[in-house]
This record gives structure tokens, sequence and C-alpha cells, in this order.
């Protein structure tokens, strides 16, 4: 055979190949510390890739119009990271406004030092459907809506149900715990819940999570947290809507750091004890001390006298809440609906336990509180109103 019909031949061969493996979004884009000024996208590529986002202002012309600026993940210090999960902060945006974006990529087919490097054609998340938007926070809010799931443990399919009219319908969704038994891969975080929340509500509503005793276990345990951006580079961190303001807090595990099933692995008691020299300065805050409402999730309900776990959330984290004008505590963990009413437990605010697969929706104004629970079927369980602390 002639030496350019061989060539011919391995050119159509590698190209085919190369065609063949084109990089893919498996899941995401999700929305992450949204602020007045920035926002965070994170998603997952099938295979190595170079990610970026695009972004346009909502103002009516094409995405195609003109060109668009470019925002690349920094977390290479320089240097464009290469690898499967992709998180890209846009910022020097305007409080309050809608923008829209787009998700892109580049696989790496061949790395070869510095020598090169070979790329796929790349891939436009939105290329057969319209940009995602996303609203930066405004400076004041009327009122703010959102909605609670936890202790789901791999039943993505109630989750599906949950939150299938979600759309739009949130300022945020609060992921309170405990939405897998194990952190064993990462493909855990993706398969069991965060491909459902993409699809349904995340990539245009922010999504915040605090973190359970369950996602303290598992051999990627310790990946859990980069898959999400908080504004503190740690699992506590509070958010603010205006003057409402939101404490997300770690619980820690629920047996002592010792006991024999934690696996010599766990130190959760001091993350705990760091955690509070943190809670200590946010509550002597002024922004703080002004908002008018103050709501605080945590997935370990707080009591002195129960497992370790419900303990140190007492010895540690109440204590500094106590005196705050913390206006309710939203809990999870037990698997069962409860509500303790304020001056139990040690302490001075309500407690209150969303039960396992069901959905606590929650309207926030000058006012107070509204607390409505669902299940999956959309029956209404709960209503609770609370009043603001004077």
């Amino acid at each position: 055979m002639p030496m350019k019909r061989i060539i011919s031949i391995l050119v159509f061969l590698c190209t085919a190949i190369m065609a063949g493996a084109q990089v893919k979004v498996n899941c995401g884009p999700f929305l992450q510390n949204v602020t007045e000024d920035s926002f965070t996208v994170v998603w997952t590529t099938d295979s190595l890739a170079v990610g970026w986002i695009e972004v346009a202002p909502d103002d009516g012309t094409h995405f195609y119009n003109v060109e668009r600026p470019k925002y690349f993940d920094m977390r290479g210090f320089g240097r464009k990271p290469i690898g499967t999960l992709h998180k890209v902060t846009v910022s020097g945006l305007e409080p309050g406004t809608t923008y829209r974006y787009r998700v892109m990529c580049k696989g790496v087919l061949i790395q070869e030092n510095r020598a090169r490097i070979i790329y796929d054609q790349g891939y436009g998340l939105d290329l057969k459907k319209r940009p995602t938007k996303v609203t930066t926070k405004a400076k004041d809010y009327d009122q703010v809506k959102f909605a609670v799931v936890n202790d789901m443990h791999e039943h993505d399919s109630v989750m599906q149900v949950l939150f299938k009219d979600a759309k739009g319908k949130y300022d945020f969704v609060c992921f309170n715990g405990d939405m897998t038994s194990a952190v064993d891969s990462t493909a855990e975080i993706r398969i069991h819940y965060m491909n459902t929340a993409s699809k349904l509500f995340a990539s245009d509503t922010p999504l915040y999570l605090c973190r359970g005793n369950h996602e303290y276990r598992g051999n990627d345990a310790i990946k859990y947290v980069d898959y999400f951006q908080t504004p503190t580079g740690k699992t506590y961190y509070s958010a603010s809507y205006g003057k409402y303001f939101f404490l997300f807090l770690d619980s820690g595990e629920d047996k002592v750091d010792s006991d024999i099933r934690n696996l010599d692995i766990m130190m959760t008691e001091k993350y705990v004890q760091e955690e509070a020299e943190w809670l200590k300065t946010v509550v002597e805050s002024e922004e703080y001390k002004n908002a008018e409402v103050k709501i605080a999730f945590c997935h370990i309900p707080p009591s002195p006298t129960g497992w370790y776990g419900n303990a140190t959330v007492s010895k540690y984290l109440v204590p500094l809440l106590n005196g705050t004008g913390l206006d309710l505590m939203l809990c999870a963990h037990i698997h069962k609906y409860s509500y303790r009413e304020a001056g139990k437990n040690g302490c001075d605010f309500p407690v209150l336990c969303n039960a396992n697969q069901q959905r606590l929706d929650a309207t926030v104004d000058k006012n107070g509180i509204k607390i409505e629970i669902y299940d999956a079927s959309g029956a209404k369980l709960h209503s609770l109103k609370f009043d603001k602390k004077k």
C-alpha cells in the first residue's frame, strides 16, 4: 500500500478517535457563593479538560452577537488547571443584576510535559439550549424564600419529586447534611444528588451546604469540600441577603472521635473548636448585630445530654449564639420532625428539625419567618410562624 494512502488512513483513524473522545459535562453547572458582585460556577467533566465561563448581560442580544468575556479557573495560580472538576468565579458584576453564562470546555487528548498539549474540538454546554441565567444578590430584600432538605441518604428519586417545580422559585436552597450515607467516591456526590440539583434548580439558584456527620465518612470524604465554594473556604460560613443573616454550621461527627467506628481518623472536636472561634467573631460583627432576622443551619441539633454530636453543639456553639437574637436554628439528623421552643436544651432560640425526605419551605421578611413542610406527595405536613425577636 502506498505510503500516502497509509498516512491518510492513520489521519482518518486519529480524527475519528479524537471525535469520539470529545469531553462532556457530566454534572452541573451549579451556583456557589453568589454575592453582590460575583458568583462561582462548578461543574465536572467525564475526562480531563480545561474549562471556562463566558458571560453576557441579559439585554436581549443573542449570546453570539459579540465576543463575550471569558473567565477561567484560577486555582492553577497562573496556569489553567487541567482536570475533571472545574470551579470558575466571575467577578466585577453589578448588584441585583441578571446575567447569562455558558460553560465551555476543551478536552485534553494528549499532554506531553513541555512539548505540546492536544485538545479536542471543544464543547459548549448551551449549544443546544439557551444560556443559563444568574442574578447577583441585591443590596436589600423585602423577603427571602428558601428551601431545605436533609438526610436524603441516596434517595435521589425522592429529591427529584420534591424539587420538580423548583426552577426560579427560591432565592436559595440548603442541603442540611447527610445527602449520602458516606463519600466513598466523589462520584456519589454527582450521582446521588448534584446531577438532580443541577438539572432542577442549582444552575440558576444558589446552593448552600451544611456538612452532616455522614459527609465525614468514606474514602473521599476529605474531597467533599472541593466540590463546593464557601466564603470562608471551610465547611462553616455565613451569608446575608440584605438584612437577613444566615449561619451555616458544621456540627461534626455524632460519636466521639476515638470511637472504634471512626477508624482513628476523626478530629472533629478540634474542628468544631476552631469553628467556635470563627463564630465568636461573626456574632460580634456589626452585620450580624444589625440583621433584622437571623437563622442558623446546623445538621445535628443541640442537646447537652444527648449523643456526643448533640453535646458538642451545645458545648461549643450554643453559648456563642445565646443572647445574640438568633431567631431560629434549623436542624436535621434525627430523621423525624421535631420542634423545641426557645428555652429548651439550654437554647434561648427555637430549634426545628426537618424530617428526612421532606422539603422545608421558608419565607423570611421583616416581621419574621414562615415555615411550611411538605412530603413527596405534595401534602403540607406542618406550618409554623416565628415572629422576629425584639
